[in-house]
């Protein structure tokens, strides 16, 4: 065996998101052979990659089919988040990819789904945050049991102003409004005010290196949306929404507004919360209590990605109020729901960061 035969069997070898080889790629490296043994290391798009056992899988076969039938492969993984920054020396200079959860109305579930999508992509081993940016109803502290808490201050130097630290609850950074002001004071700001609250999360608070910032944003698509588009370069969308047609009119609308040509941030997928309900006692049992499949059917219509279906079961709710969400808890059958919607949420990422122009500030007149 030879590091050029080694490199020429793993060329058969495709990463199945981005449609080429892993050499072609560049993520094949430190190849080294002892005997009937070779070693090397493949570079992942993310440390959350779903598809590394498959990689292995495949680059054993190829060795051993192409090169050497005797040989002993091992494959081991380190991950380069990609990202599609045009200009990582502007704001949130460390963040490698920042995720917007949009609906177009209330009662979707969409912090829910955030929350989850974060800690999924954390346990996956990448470094992610969640910035909630509802400014009128946060819900961060409540679900991640940081109620009361507060942030501290960093001091950046003599002559720069201090930074907020986020705070840090099972293994990702946290930022929310509902964590600098008494939870049973109202938010009564207008429009400005609120934007100008979302700025100040994204220049003010320490976010430091990221692969992933996880934005829970508000309902609707007003002022927050359009504030966070013009200061940050967003990677892309996901859309959340139940199956009934109420939700997916206004998801619709969430679609649209991302599609904009002033805005054009890609959408990365849309993703079915509450699909069916399924009683602890009757885990294979699947009730359509808002319908069937809507999501799915609006994802097809408008050439999106489907990202996965969560379905409405007693334990989500109680670990979002209990401060234990479900990707932390022992509920594997709704953690399995989270996992695939995660996985699939970064290979979407991975897609829109390796096909689709530079991720860029708008410019909304």
């Amino acid at each position: 065996m030879t590091p050029e035969k080694v490199l020429d069997a793993l060329r058969n070898v495709q990463e199945p998101d981005l449609g080429k080889d892993i050499v072609t790629l560049d993520m094949v490296k430190d190849i080294v052979i002892s005997g009937n043994t070779v070693s090397f290391t493949v570079v992942l798009t993310t440390p959350a990659c779903p598809m590394k056992d498959m990689m292995a899988r495949a680059s054993e076969n190829a060795i051993r089919s192409l090169v050497n039938k005797e040989a002993v492969v091992r494959v081991n993984f380190t991950a380069n988040t990609s990202t599609n920054r045009q200009d990582p020396g502007s704001v949130l200079p460390k963040v490698k990819n920042i995720i917007a959860v949009i609906s177009g109305k209330g009662g979707v579930g969409k912090s829910t789904v955030s929350a989850n999508l974060a800690l999924a992509l954390a346990q996956g081993g990448a470094k992610v945050g969640l910035m909630d940016a509802d400014i009128y109803g946060p819900s961060v502290p409540i679900m991640f049991g940081v109620r009361g808490e507060r942030p501290m201050m960093k001091s950046m130097g003599e002559g720069q102003k201090g930074m907020i630290v986020p705070l840090e609850r099972f293994g990702i950074k946290l930022m929310s409004i509902g964590l600098l002001v008494d939870e049973k004071s109202a938010v009564i700001w207008r429009g400005p005010m609120a934007s100008s609250a979302i700025r100040q999360f994204v220049t003010d608070v320490w976010w430091d290196e990221l692969d992933y910032l996880v934005i829970d944003m508000p309902p609707g698509t007003g002022d927050i949306h359009l504030t966070l588009v013009q200061t940050v370069p967003v990677t892309g969308a996901v859309i959340v929404t139940t199956p009934q047609d109420v939700a997916l009119a206004d998801a619709k609308k969430a679609i649209g507004m991302f599609s904009q040509a002033q805005i054009k941030v890609p959408v990365i997928g849309l993703v079915e919360n509450m699909s069916y309900f399924t009683p602890a006692e009757l885990p294979d049992n699947k009730y359509y209590i808002f319908g069937k499949e809507g999501g799915k059917r609006l994802a097809e219509e408008y050439d999106i990605p489907f990202l996965g279906q969560i379905p409405l079961v007693q334990s989500i709710r109680e670990g979002g109020d209990m401060g234990i969400p479900i990707m932390v808890s022992d509920d594997m059958i709704s953690r399995k729901a989270f996992e695939e919607f995660a996985a699939n949420a970064t290979r979407s990422i991975a897609m829109r960061n390796a096909n689709v122009s530079a991720a860029k500030v708008a410019e909304v007149i």
